[in-house]
């Protein structure tokens, strides 16, 4: 059962359906997961890419706020984190007794997905019921982590070489503007948009749209092109 869950995340093609179906089917194939969600951290907050309740966002908020609770320790200290009573558990004493207040969970399993130097993700788990995940949940837990980390960190590689094809080929058609333009070569050209995003504070990209789309380069102290 697991195994093949674990090939349907897997074989998702895209980050928002990879992630959303893994979070699917930790509740479909283990018996006491009630609800699941995927959190990744960048530049110092904490954002929920997928969740099978929308709760789940606001639950991973309170964790922040509060600096502590299963998906930051997951995420900042251990790769996988086990809570039987989350109400009872002394390791949150803000965060635990307030999430089983609000929601009705008690049990949890955090796994640390993926380390970057940019970023962290993490796999959370979700029962109603004290003590609801044994060995074997943890376990199951593990090779439905396993899976979802491969096929996140491949969607993303594959999301940041998708933006990174865009914009060379929108740098390229603003490089052949400015060269058919003021009649230069291709180097000189890039020299041209690389000046202006420099003098601008723009980043490379932006004034390569903005030529594309408008006609005009971006003038320093300027939002708008110049009047006609």
């Amino acid at each position: 059962m697991v195994a093949a869950a674990a090939r349907e995340i897997a074989d998702e093609g895209s980050l928002e359906g990879t992630v959303e179906r893994a979070v699917q089917m930790c509740t479909e194939t283990m018996r006491d997961c009630d609800m699941a969600a995927i959190s990744i951290v960048e530049h110092g907050s904490i954002e929920t890419i997928a969740a099978t309740s929308k709760v789940l966002h606001d639950t991973d908020q309170w964790q922040f706020q509060h600096r502590e609770g299963p998906c930051y320790d997951a995420l900042h200290d251990h790769e996988t984190v086990t809570v039987i009573d989350v109400a009872e558990d002394h390791r949150w004493p803000t965060y635990g007794p307030r999430l089983a207040r609000e929601t009705g969970l008690r049990s949890i399993i955090g796994y640390r997905l993926f380390t970057t130097r940019k970023s962290l993700g993490a796999l959370n788990l979700y029962a109603s019921r004290v003590g609801a995940f044994d060995h074997q949940d943890v376990t199951e837990g593990h090779a439905l982590a396993g899976v979802a980390a491969v096929a996140v960190a491949r969607s993303l590689r594959e999301e940041q070489l998708q933006e990174a094809i865009t914009n060379r080929t929108v740098i390229g058609q603003a490089t052949g503007i400015v060269m058919e333009r003021f009649e230069l070569d291709s180097n000189t050209a890039f020299g041209v948009l690389r000046r202006v995003s420099q003098a601008t504070n723009i980043k490379l990209y932006a004034v390569a749209e903005r030529l594309v789309e408008t006609g005009w380069l971006p003038r320093a102290g300027h939002k708008d092109p110049p009047p006609s």
